[in-house]
């Protein structure tokens, strides 16, 4: 997958993780599509941890991804309620 593919499955992931976990914060289109890499990464990660690769930090599926962005706001949504 190239940048622009791994771009634009990050946009729309990103947009199915915000709407499913709402954090208050306002993103911008590319704070959306960082966050689905981003998610894309931690779901890789995780995969790869669970399959007993070690701690490889690979991107993931469409799956893999927005399990990953949905925990990487989850995480955001629960720092920001301890501030």
């Amino acid at each position: 997958m190239g940048l622009i593919g791994f771009a634009l499955l990050g946009l729309i992931v990103g947009l199915i993780a915000r709407a499913a976990v709402p954090t208050g914060r306002h993103y911008g289109c590319l704070g959306t599509i960082v966050l689905g890499m981003v998610g894309s990464v931690v779901g890789g990660t995780i995969a790869s941890v669970i399959a007993g690769d070690g701690l490889d930090l690979k991107p993931s599926g469409w799956i893999g991804s927005l399990l990953g962005a949905v925990i990487v706001l989850v995480v955001i949504r629960w720092k920001d309620s301890s501030d």
